[in-house]
């Protein structure tokens, strides 16, 4: 298979995620000239249209989804050209069939975007492998939920790899398509003054925090079936800490850069039934008021009573050399004050200050990261106030911010799926997660959805508009630590 495709095909063509994420990267990406010439795109889902149909689709959602400077009729025009849509039913074999007669000749390599229920890859699976769309010129991109625990997981890996290798599987998440997150690795990996520092000797915590304000925004029966511990924390958060806490790859190649995240994944602490009370809180949200607007409550959002989590705050310690004893901190909840999704890098104070003998209090560095809604990084330093200091030295913490708009005003703020699709059409899969990285991530999760089903843990009430239940508060302050709201 060329490195490149000649073929993609997006089955969920007509869903939320096309609309929103997928046709719009597309586009964008065929604005600045980067995908291949002769790229087809195929559009596949269960109801019943034609390509003309499905064109005034695709042409309303990057109307509605893109920069108004960037979108024009003639640009639309040629980007619709290489869009056609096949319906198909996954539980119909003769469906696949179609698809593979419109395919035509897969030599050209075909890269397939799966954004469907789990509950349907296995069909989906084997009917592609029916119409001999899995070849070795096939590469298949998978988007979460992938699986529920670690055995669901394992039963999805192993339905993919029946029909495609690991180097031909390419499994999403979107976080690591974010160029700040991203930039996280120039950040720790091109700069000298971070990796020296990157340690337990001085750094004294590290805070994840992915806040919503959002409820349940029709996706009820989902989410009451997840919760934010499996919506949040197993992948997109743990992503994070991989990312923040990996070892310096020997290369930027996906092999390298990826063992290093797995290494991590296994190293987290394990939470127990003894320690968790201390460590894991989780709360409900009830009626309140989010950006000064009265919502319901999640009961009564979700037309029943739950005990489903939305929200998790957590310690977790990864216990290898670099890491020993520092803890990190993740949060993240439904129905919080803002939206926001930051790392917070917090240091150990200076171990000797000449300035206390002059009045004077040094408080320790602290690196923001933001990676949402707007992209920053953001060092507080200390520095003297200006004066002769008759009445002592005047120390005050100052800002050191570089923000994207700021730095880079000269290029475009892309989707983070404009990246991803690109690296799937080009088969890149350094952002892509690989099995055992998912599967990693699943077994410390079960072991803390077990540790709080023998400690008969419910989830605590808060209000919407707040930072989840007052325990949460408690979790961090008792160890010296205050969240960064």
């Amino acid at each position: 298979m060329s490195d490149t495709v000649s073929t993609l095909i997006l089955f969920g063509a007509t869903g939320d995620l096309a609309a929103r994420m997928l046709l719009p990267s597309l586009y964008g990406l065929d604005c600045d000239g980067l995908l291949p010439v002769g790229l087809r795109i195929i559009g596949t889902a269960r109801s019943k249209q034609d390509d003309a149909t499905f064109r005034e689709q695709a042409v309303a959602a990057v109307r509605d989804h893109v920069p108004e400077t960037l979108f024009d009729e003639v640009r639309a025009a040629r980007f619709l050209e290489r869009v056609h849509y096949v319906p198909l039913d996954a539980t119909d074999t003769a469906g696949f069939h179609r698809l593979a007669e419109v395919v035509g000749d897969t030599s050209g390599g075909v890269a397939i975007f799966l954004s469907t229920a789990p509950s349907l890859f296995k069909a989906t699976i084997d009917g592609l492998a029916a119409a001999g769309l899995t070849g070795p010129e096939v590469r298949l991109a998978l988007e979460k939920p992938l699986g529920s625990d670690l055995a669901s997981s394992r039963a999805i890996n192993d339905a993919v790899a029946a029909a495609f290798s690991e180097k031909q599987t390419f499994r999403i998440d979107h976080y690591l398509g974010k160029e700040t997150v991203q930039n996280l690795l120039a950040l720790r990996f091109a700069n000298v003054m971070f990796e020296p520092l990157w340690t337990s000797a001085s750094i004294d915590h590290v805070q994840i925090t992915v806040s919503e304000e959002i409820g349940l925004e029709g996706r009820g029966d989902y989410y009451d079936g997840t919760g934010a511990l499996r919506d949040m924390v197993q992948n997109h958060m743990l992503q994070l800490l991989a990312l923040v806490a990996m070892e310096p790859p020997a290369s930027f190649d996906a092999t390298a850069v990826r063992d290093e995240k797995v290494k991590v994944l296994r190293s987290l602490r394990p939470v127990t039934a003894a320690d968790i009370a201390s460590r894991v809180v989780i709360g409900q949200y009830g009626a309140g008021a989010v950006g000064g607007q009265p919502v319901s409550a999640y009961a009564e959002e979700l037309g029943r009573s739950s005990t489903t989590e939305t929200f998790v705050a957590l310690q977790t310690f990864v216990d290898n050399w670099r890491w020993a004893g520092v803890p990190f901190y993740l949060r993240t909840g439904k129905r919080l004050p803002d939206r926001r999704t930051e790392i917070i890098i917090q240091f150990k104070c200076v171990p000797h200050s000449m300035f206390h003998s002059r009045g004077a209090t040094a408080s320790p560095n602290k690196l923001l990261i933001a990676i949402q809604p707007d992209e920053n990084i953001e060092l507080s330093l200390m520095a003297k106030v200006p004066g002769l200091d008759r009445g002592g030295v005047e120390l005050r913490e100052v800002r050191l911010a570089i923000g994207r708009d700021d730095a880079f005003s000269d290029t475009r703020r892309r989707i983070a799926y404009e990246r991803l699709l690109l690296d799937l059409i080009e088969g890149e899969p350094t952002l892509f997660v690989r099995r055992d990285e998912v599967e990693a991530q699943w077994q410390w999760i079960d072991g803390v959805r077990a540790a709080w089903a023998v400690a008969g843990m419910t989830p605590k009430p808060y209000a919407a508009g707040n930072w989840g239940p007052s325990a949460a508060i408690a979790l961090a302050e008792r160890n010296g630590v205050s969240w960064n709201d």
